[in-house]
């Protein structure tokens, strides 16, 4: 199963994709994940991003666990107005 990963804005930019499937895991690991994918500019994008899961946000160097059947918004800082 995995846990769905919806990318938006720069992140959607950076990972080429507006969604992506990983193996469940940590904040952090599943982070490491979206780097390997997504490269340098995934980086830089996660550096500065929020992740929101259930209700709860989260950075990229959580530890806590994000179950299988899971989806995680990957929310970039927003510009406009």
């Amino acid at each position: 199963m995995g846990v769905q990963v919806r990318c938006f804005a720069a992140a959607r930019e950076a990972m080429g994709a507006a969604e992506v499937e990983l193996p469940a895991g940590s904040v952090a690991e599943l982070c490491a994940a979206l780097i390997t994918a997504g490269g340098p500019r995934m980086a830089e994008v996660l550096a500065v991003s929020s992740l929101a899961c259930e209700g709860r946000i989260y950075r990229c160097g959580d530890e806590s666990p994000i179950p299988d059947g899971q989806v995680l918004d990957v929310l970039p800082p927003f510009a406009g107005g």
